[in-house]
């Protein structure tokens, strides 16, 4: 009774526009109590749970722990209260216009997109088409150190504005950093820590640092230089960390996401989570991507949805912006953003697989807070992560590439302009399939790793 007591005593905030349904809801509580509840027989839990449950209501409801229980006394208080939840609604749609509005096109200023007609442009690049321009000579190196184990590698980077340095994680547990230049290339680091499988990674911006997350329920900071771990940081929740993404504003910061279906912001140096930093997700956490500002986030689920933030540089607080819904029930595997696709074509972008056997290209709405999904392209992906990228240059030619790996062991390439004959390229020769590619800055070389536990760096034609 002590407990139907509890719940009468905030009833008149429930469903205030229907209040046929409060007398429906003590009756349904009344009924649960009587065939399930144990609480009677434990005074001691009686009391636990009528202080757990009061400070819950008191917190859901805005109201003190303690108040008084005339209906009109409670109605004002209901009514003070949601005047506060709307003043706080109108300053984070406020805080959201101020952070849109520098994204906003002038719709008095044309958008400039490629043209066969952009005869200047073609001069300065050498009047290449866009399919010559990503031919490649062969291989410039295989690494399979961690073949032996015969486990997948599920990420490869390059380091930030660095062509010489490339990393890859293994669900061996295992990460590696390997030299490419001078030659001959090899195997400079291997960071061994992490008790089960390694699924993400993270160059911090200056390179000299590189973090982790893993099956076995945590995330580690590396020292490049050395190899050694700096620091591990368990996940709150105790669950796989299945992604992970350091803030390119402030690196003190990171993103991570675990099979919990839970997106956490957290501090590097006390390994906590940020107030306000932590948000729930249909599915669990796949995929993690900032824009270049480091004021937008995005994070992709095994659902299906791509959900957009708003990330406050200041406090690290995170604001869910909009939510797109890419394919029912399969998982969104990788994002990667370009605020600019090419020089003559302005038009943010999100790139996205899903194991749906496509790869999308998502327009961003900035003045919505949006997604569009601009383009499908058709690749092999059903059961695998699969990851894709931008081609890093922006190019005075007509069209836009963007390169993905399949469950067919093949590299595509594609032009995301072109209606027909889109693939301009292919490269095979992973015995696997192809989990994920990254190009050098410079794009004269592409790494790409397989489920075989397989690096391959292909040297890109020069002309």
């Amino acid at each position: 009774m002590a407990v139907l007591a509890l719940d009468a005593k905030y009833n008149v905030f429930r469903t205030p526009n229907n209040p046929q349904f409060r007398t429906l809801y003590l009756r349904r509580r009344s009924q649960i109590l009587r065939e399930k509840s144990t609480l009677d027989r434990d005074p001691t839990l009686l009391k636990e749970y009528l202080k757990i449950r009061s400070t819950l209501l008191s917190q859901r409801y805005g109201l003190p722990s303690t108040f008084d229980q005339s209906e009109d006394s409670l109605f004002k208080h209901y009514q003070h209260h949601s005047q506060q939840q709307q003043q706080q609604q109108e300053d984070i749609n406020r805080m959201q216009e101020e952070f849109l509005e520098r994204f906003r096109l002038d719709d008095q200023q044309p958008i400039i997109t490629p043209t066969s007609l952009a005869g200047a442009s073609r001069a300065m690049a050498g009047e290449q088409t866009i399919s010559e321009n990503y031919s490649f000579s062969g291989v410039h190196h295989i690494f399979d150190q961690h073949k032996m184990a015969g486990k997948s590698i599920d990420c490869v980077k390059f380091a930030h504005d660095d062509k010489s340095r490339l990393a890859c994680c293994s669900l061996d547990g295992q990460i590696s950093v390997c030299q490419l230049v001078p030659p001959p290339a090899t195997v400079i680091c291997l960071f061994q820590g992490h008790t089960a499988g390694v699924y993400d990674f993270s160059w911090s911006l200056s390179n000299d640092t590189i973090l982790s997350c893993s099956a076995d329920a945590t995330s580690r900071l590396w020292q490049v230089s050395s190899g050694q771990c700096l620091r591990v940081i368990p996940n709150p929740n105790g669950s796989e960390v299945l992604s992970c993404l350091f803030q390119p504003a402030n690196n003190n910061l990171f993103a991570t996401g675990d099979a919990r279906h839970t997106l956490q912001i957290m501090n590097l140096s006390t390994g906590k989570v940020v107030k306000g930093g932590i948000s729930n997700l249909s599915g669990s956490v796949q995929c993690l991507c900032f824009d270049s500002s480091g004021k937008l986030l995005w994070a992709g689920d095994s659902k299906g949805y791509v959900t957009s933030f708003l990330f406050d540089l200041i406090s690290g607080r995170l604001i869910r912006a909009k939510k797109l819904h890419i394919s029912d029930g399969h998982s969104v595997t990788s994002i990667c953003s370009r605020s600019w696709l090419s020089r003559e074509c302005r038009d943010p972008s999100l790139l996205v697989n899903c194991s749906n056997n496509m790869l999308s290209l998502l327009r961003l709405v900035y003045n919505e807070g949006g997604l569009q999904i601009r383009r499908r392209l058709p690749i092999r992906q059903r059961t695998h992560n699969i990851r894709s990228t931008f081609c890093p240059i922006m190019s005075f030619r007509t069209g836009i590439c963007v390169v993905s790996g399949s469950e067919d062991s093949t590299i595509y390439f594609f032009d995301v302009t072109k209606e027909s004959k889109y693939c301009i390229n292919t490269l095979q020769g992973h015995s696997g399939p192809v989990l994920d590619v990254s190009f050098a800055h410079d794009e004269s070389l592409l790494a790409s790793s397989d489920s075989t536990g397989v690096v391959i760096v292909w040297k890109r034609e020069q002309r």
